[in-house]
């Protein structure tokens, strides 16, 4: 993180909450959330190499489909300009018995809007676990 003070600390927090809380089944199937939660351009570049649209996103997160579960960890976050925030962190799937796959770097810029922070912009690039073990990625 860039700045080290209370409020850099209390964003962080924010973003964090608002980013894992789009790894939820329960705010996947709620279109509402998601609209609310997604800037109007949101672009993703996701870790197949394709790129997703905000209407891609609703359209794919508004079924009933049963998703992975994400773990992620080592959340940092700079501040780019005033309202404008980069998030970054490290994740994999996880599996019915737990266990860990499909792992990837992600960045998500997020800005200040009139309804609140939105997502504008994610990527997800694919890697290797062992960027995991050098990072201590464990689940705890």
């Amino acid at each position: 993180m860039n700045s080290f003070n209370k409020e850099g600390v209390s964003l962080l927090e924010e973003l964090r909450s608002l980013e894992t809380e789009l790894h939820k089944g329960e705010t996947r199937h709620n279109r509402n959330r998601i609209d609310a939660l997604l800037h109007p351009e949101f672009v993703e570049f996701g870790q197949s190499g394709r790129q997703y649209t905000r209407a891609d996103i609703l359209n794919a997160f508004g079924t009933q489909d049963v998703l992975p579960a994400i773990h992620s960890r080592h959340f940092d976050l700079v501040v780019l300009a005033k309202g404008v925030a980069l998030l970054t962190y490290v994740s994999a799937h996880v599996d019915a018995a737990g266990n860990l796959y499909r792992y990837a770097l992600r960045s998500s810029i997020w800005v200040s809007t009139k309804v609140g922070w939105q997502m504008r912009f994610h990527q997800g690039t694919p890697t290797a676990d062992a960027v995991f073990d050098q990072h201590g990625f464990v689940d705890s």
